[in-house]
Order: structure tokens, then C-alpha cells, then sequence
């Protein structure tokens, strides 16, 4: 994968986990439009995805890798494929982990099972900020970090209930992110973070009702990112740039 352009100039990069399908390969379609190299991540190396397509057509720019964000021994091989594929350009310029899975959303919080509960907060909450902890070395001191997160992950802004564990897991991803970054500031004063409530999206996730299509949700998220770039420190933003409230 080229990291000049042809006019010479650097090709940023960036690492989608999370881009097989869905909203995901939207935004790393998107990032490839705009001229970047796009690293995707799929969680079954054997399957066919619409991510293939698009590293067909994208002349060298996407390269396809393997993790599951619920499988910690998947993160060290990523990282070391990850360095040695970065050794000879610089760092990464975004990291951004899309994950995200639910639950029947009305059911209270104190009738969800516990394998429901572990896989959801697993899926949301853990397994992005693992993938967070363990790649971070690879984005630029003055790259992005970020997450899709959800504008239910808002503790304010709950007014109605229902979908309680999923909104439980999105404002755990939010406290952990924000924990993340806290810390990161101290040795990369420069690095942004970002948390993305997208809105209600036409996905597997989204279901057939929602508001918002793919094909026009991936253009404003990606460029809410790029609007990020250069920032320090943590925003929650929603998919026109503004924040949401914790």
C-alpha cells in the first residue's frame, strides 16, 4: 500500500475496525474517496465481505486484517502484522473502532441474563478500549482515537428508558474512552479522541425503520473525524459535529 500520493505528497492512513459491512465499510469507503489508505479489520478471515469489493477497486489503498474485538489473543498478532506493515511510512493518522451489538430492547436491566449483559458490554465497551490499549502506540502523537459510540450512551440526555443495556454499555464505552484519554494526555499531549453518536442508522443494528441511510450518514461522520484532527483531547460528538451531553 503507496504512502505518497502522486503528486509526492503523504498519504495519510487510517485503521477502521469493524469494516466489513454496515456503517464501517461505509466510513472506510468514504476515507478511501477522500484519499487516504484505509487498513479494515473483519472478524472472519474467511468470508467473503463487502470490504473485498472495495480493496478490488481501490488500487493498492485497503488492505483487509482479522480481529474480533470479543477475542483479546487476536490483539497481539494485529499489533505485530500492524507494525511491521507501518515500519517503513510513519504512524497511523486515525484509529477508529466500530463495534456494536444489542439486546431486546425492552427488557429492564434487572431481567437481562448474564450472558446477555457479558456479551453486550464485552461487544461496546471492553473490547474496543482493549483494541484501543493495544494499538494506540501505532497512531501518530498528534493522530485520533476514536470510537462509535451512540447518543444513547447519554446519561442526560435519557429521558424515555428502554434499550437499557445497550445504553448502559455505550456510556461505559463513553467513561472508559474518556478514562483513556486522561491518561494518554500525560505522554501525548497532542493525540485527540472522539466518540461518535452517529444517530439512528439503517444497519443490522438499526433496523429497517431508522431515520438515516448509510450513504449519507458515512460522509458527515468522516467528516466530523478530519474535523478532529489536530484537536487534543476528548470530544462526544454527534453526526453534525456537535457535542452531546454526558
Amino acid at each position: 500500500m503507496p504512502s505518497t500520493s502522486s503528486t509526492g505528497r503523504r498519504t495519510p492512513t487510517a485503521l477502521v475496525i469493524g469494516a466489513s459491512r454496515g456503517l464501517g465499510h461505509a466510513m472506510a469507503a468514504e476515507f478511501v474517496r477522500r484519499g487516504w489508505n484505509v487498513i479494515g479489520t473483519v472478524r472472519d478471515p474467511s468470508a467473503r465481505t463487502p470490504l473485498h469489493d472495495l480493496a478490488e477497486r481501490a488500487d493498492g489503498r485497503v488492505t483487509i486484517d482479522h480481529l474480533d474485538v470479543n477475542e483479546p489473543g487476536h490483539l497481539p498478532p494485529l499489533h505485530e502484522r500492524l507494525h511491521e506493515r507501518l515500519a517503513e511510512r510513519d504512524r497511523l493518522d486515525l484509529l477508529f473502532v466500530n463495534a456494536g451489538t444489542t439486546s431486546d430492547e425492552w427488557t429492564p436491566i434487572g431481567e437481562v441474563t448474564t450472558d446477555a449483559f457479558v456479551e453486550v458490554m464485552t461487544t461496546n465497551a471492553l473490547g474496543p478500549l482493549r483494541a484501543i490499549e493495544a494499538l494506540e502506540d501505532l497512531v501518530s502523537p498528534t493522530g485520533l482515537i476514536g470510537a462509535m459510540s451512540s447518543g444513547q450512551g447519554s446519561i442526560t440526555n435519557n429521558t424515555t428508558a428502554g434499550r437499557e443495556l445497550y445504553r448502559g454499555s455505550k456510556a461505559a464505552l463513553n467513561m472508559f474512552l474518556r478514562s483513556f484519554a486522561v491518561r494518554q494526555a500525560q505522554a501525548h499531549a497532542g493525540r485527540g479522541c472522539v466518540l461518535l453518536a452517529p444517530g439512528w442508522i439503517r444497519t443490522e443494528l438499526g433496523g429497517p425503520d431508522a431515520p438515516f441511510t448509510v450513504e449519507e450518514s458515512a460522509p458527515l461522520l468522516v467528516d466530523v473525524l478530519l474535523s478532529r484532527l489536530g484537536t487534543p483531547g476528548l470530544a462526544y460528538l454527534d453526526r453534525e459535529g456537535r457535542t452531546v451531553p454526558w
